[in-house]
This record gives C-alpha cells, sequence and structure tokens, in this order.
C-alpha cells in the first residue's frame, strides 16, 4: 500500500525594516498607520483580483495585479511579496499556467504572513 506524503509549506517571509522605519519617519505613527493600512486592504484585493483574473484566464489583468500588487509590497517593505508577485508576472508571461497556480498558493501564503509580520514589527517597535 503506497503512502501519501504531506508537504507542509513553512516559508520564512522578508521585511526590510528599513522601509518600514523610513515610512514612520516620513509621516509620523498616524500617517505610517494609515499608508500600511491601505497598503494591507490593497493587497487583499490584490489578491482577489489575482485569484479572478487566474480562474478566468485573463492574463493582461493578472498581469497588471500582479504588478501593483509588486509595487505596493515594495513600498511597504514586504520584499518576500513583491519578489514572488514578480515571479507571477514571468510565470504568466511565459504561459506557464501550472506556474501560475502555484506561484498564486505562494503568494496567497506569504502575503499573509507578510501583514502580520508588519504589524508584529511594528508593535515591536512602538
Amino acid at each position: 500500500m503506497a503512502e501519501l506524503a504531506r508537504l507542509r509549506h513553512d516559508e520564512g517571509v522578508r521585511l526590510d525594516p528599513d522601509a518600514l522605519s523610513a515610512i514612520y519617519a516620513e509621516l509620523g505613527e498616524r500617517g505610517a498607520e494609515k499608508l500600511i493600512g491601505r497598503a494591507t486592504e490593497d493587497l487583499a484585493g490584490r489578491l482577489q483580483d489575482l485569484r479572478q483574473s487566474l480562474a478566468e484566464g485573463r492574463a493582461t489583468d493578472l498581469v497588471r495585479a500582479a504588478r501593483m500588487l509588486a509595487q505596493v509590497g515594495a513600498q511597504v517593505g514586504m520584499t518576500s511579496v513583491a519578489r514572488v508577485a514578480r515571479d507571477l508576472i514571468r510565470a504568466t508571461e511565459a504561459g506557464d499556467a501550472t506556474g501560475q497556480a502555484a506561484i498564486l498558493a505562494r503568494l496567497e501564503r506569504i502575503g499573509q504572513r507578510s501583514l502580520t509580520a508588519v504589524w508584529d514589527l511594528h508593535d515591536m517597535t512602538v
């Protein structure tokens, strides 16, 4: 009898604390929290857009949403999110449907963990 292996996806995320510090230095605590809050909402919306675009086979929309997600991630120091979003763009432009699905699943996991990490980092510095 064959055994099934269950893979556990436990990947660390990378944040750029210098980017977050710069945001707080430039905008102050209230402004930085607003910016990060908007980025959080934008990240969630972009992930939904990505899922829908992939499901509907709209490659142009998927690339556009992934580019915006990469920009938002870079803006708030979510380097892992930005990097994986760029990976999704490359897979889409190469026509790699299997890669797209796998990378989008990874992006969703990393996105959630990055959001948590950003807020945890904020809590430690305040």
